[in-house]
C-alpha cells in the first residue's frame, strides 16, 4: 500500500463517522510498532515528527526518510505526518521529504497573525497536494490551546477555518498535552457544537489522558482524528523498565526495545478499535 495523502484517510473516515488513529513516531521502533498495530486491525494509521522529535534528532530528514521508507512498505494506508510545526522553513522541508500532512502550530500568535501564518502555510501546502492541520488557539489566552480550562468557541472555530482555508482543526474541549493518567473530562456537547458549526474534521490533541469509554464518545460525538502519544510512551518504557529490571546484565538493546516495540504494536491495534477506525 502506497504512502497515501492526509485527505484521503482523514475525509474519509469523518465522512463515515470513524476516528482516525495518529500517534507520535521518536525512533524507527514506533514507526514500525504503529504501523503493525495498524496492519492488525486494518486499519488506516497517521504517524506523527514532531518538531520537538526533530529537535531531538536534529534534523528532520533521517526520521522522516525512515518513516516514509516505513510507511511505503505498509499493508494499509499510512499518513506521515509533520506535527506541531511553528517553523515554517520545517514544512517546507517536510513537504520536500514527502509528507503527505501538516500540523502548523501558529497557536501562540494572536488571532489575526495566526490566521495570516497559517493561511500562507495552508496555500503553499495545497499547491503540493498536502493536507494541512492547525488549531485556533486560545483568543485573548497565554496559558496555551490545550490548557485544562481552554475552550474552543464554535463562531470561533469556524471563523477560523474559513479565513484560513485549513482541511482539519484541533479543537480545545478540555484534554492536556503529556498526561500521564487517563483523567481527563472532555465537554462532550462542545464537541458536538464544533462538529455541527465546522465544515471540517475535528482534531483532538492530548489524547494519552482520555479514558477509553471516552475516546469512543468523543468520535461519536463528532471527533476524527485522535492524537495520541504519552500514553504509548508510557507503555514502551513500562517493558524495558521491566525487562531491564529482571535482567540487570542485559545489554542487547533488540532485546528490550523488540518486546516493546511488540507491545506498543498491539496497544495500537487495541485502540484503534477504541476509536472506531476500522
Amino acid at each position: 500500500m502506497p504512502l497515501v495523502s492526509g485527505a484521503e484517510v482523514v475525509l474519509a473516515a469523518a465522512q463515515a463517522g470513524r476516528g482516525v488513529g495518529a500517534f507520535n513516531v521518536i525512533q524507527l521502533e514506533h514507526a514500525t510498532a504503529l504501523i503493525a498495530g495498524a496492519e492488525q486491525v486494518g486499519a488506516p494509521v497517521i504517524l506523527q515528527i514532531s518538531e520537538n522529535a526533530v529537535k531531538y534528532h536534529g534534523a528532520l530528514k533521517p526520521i522522516g526518510v525512515a518513516t516514509l521508507a516505513a510507511a511505503a512498505a505498509a499493508s494499509v494506508p499510512v499518513v506521515v505526518h509533520l506535527d506541531h510545526a511553528m517553523d515554517r522553513d520545517l514544512v517546507t522541508e517536510a513537504v520536500s521529504l514527502g509528507f503527505t500532512s501538516v500540523m502548523f502550530d501558529a497557536s501562540k500568535l494572536e488571532y489575526a497573525d495566526n490566521v495570516a501564518a497559517t493561511s500562507e502555510v495552508t496555500a503553499f501546502c495545497h499547491e503540493h497536494g498536502v493536507f494541512v492541520e492547525a488549531e485556533i488557539g486560545e483568543v485573548g489566552g497565554k496559558d496555551g490551546v490545550h490548557a485544562p480550562g481552554a475552550r474552543t468557541r464554535p463562531d470561533e472555530a469556524l471563523a477560523f477555518a474559513e479565513a484560513t482555508g485549513v482541511d482539519a482543526l484541533a479543537v480545545a474541549v478540555g484534554s492536556s498535552h503529556a498526561m500521564t493518567e487517563r483523567t481527563a473530562e472532555l465537554d462532550f456537547a462542545l464537541i458536538g457544537e464544533l462538529r455541527a458549526a465546522v465544515p471540517v474534521p475535528l482534531v483532538l490533541h492530548g489524547s494519552s489522558g482520555v479514558a477509553d469509554g471516552d475516546l469512543t464518545r468523543a468520535v461519536e460525538a463528532g471527533m476524527t482524528k485522535v492524537n495520541i502519544a504519552t500514553h504509548l510512551n508510557n507503555v514502551f518504557t513500562g517493558v524495558v523498565r521491566e525487562i531491564l529490571a529482571e535482567q540487570p546484565k542485559l545489554v542487547d538493546t533488540r532485546k528490550y526495545l523488540g518486546p516493546a516495540r511488540s507491545a506498543v504494536g498491539a496497544e495500537v491495534a487495541r485502540l484503534l478499535t477504541v476509536l472506531k477506525a476500522v
